[in-house]
């Protein structure tokens, strides 16, 4: 982890960057395809569901405030479904392109145009979106 400033222009620019956002989102594809036939299970993807870290504590909710297990895998199966844009069962490559653009589009509305200092994780989406505008102002 690292800490680094940034703000939604820093996240816009790296999707508009097609190729070096396509080219981030397809590694990290790859990394979830664990069986590599090109498609992305539920199974697959519920690590890297889960670590988005939806209920917990330090984010001001209680995992207590779900109703069980029940609830939170409802909660995962539903992020799940927002990538599965044809519900056949399984993301591919160009449905998880397509929603990661959204969640960063949306990443990148939420910080606004001041710059913020943030914890981000190495390998991230954002912290390849900071690298990148760094490389470019050096």
């Amino acid at each position: 982890m690292s800490v680094e400033i940034l703000d939604g222009l820093t996240v816009q620019s790296f999707v508009e960057d097609e190729g070096a956002f396509n080219a981030s989102v397809d590694g990290r594809f790859a990394a979830l395809d664990a069986n590599h036939d090109g498609l992305l299970s539920y199974t697959e993807m519920a690590g890297e569901l889960m670590s988005l870290r939806i209920l917990e504590k330090h984010f001001g909710v209680d995992e207590a405030g779900a109703d069980g297990p029940e609830e939170l895998a409802g909660l995962y199966r539903g992020l799940f479904a927002h990538f599965d844009r044809d519900g056949d069962g399984a993301v591919d490559r160009e449905e998880f392109r397509a929603e990661m653009k959204e969640v960063m589009l949306a990443v990148a509305s939420g910080l606004g145009f001041l710059p913020v200092q943030m914890v981000v994780e190495e390998g991230s989406f954002l912290k390849v979106a900071v690298d990148r505008e760094l490389a470019r102002a050096a």
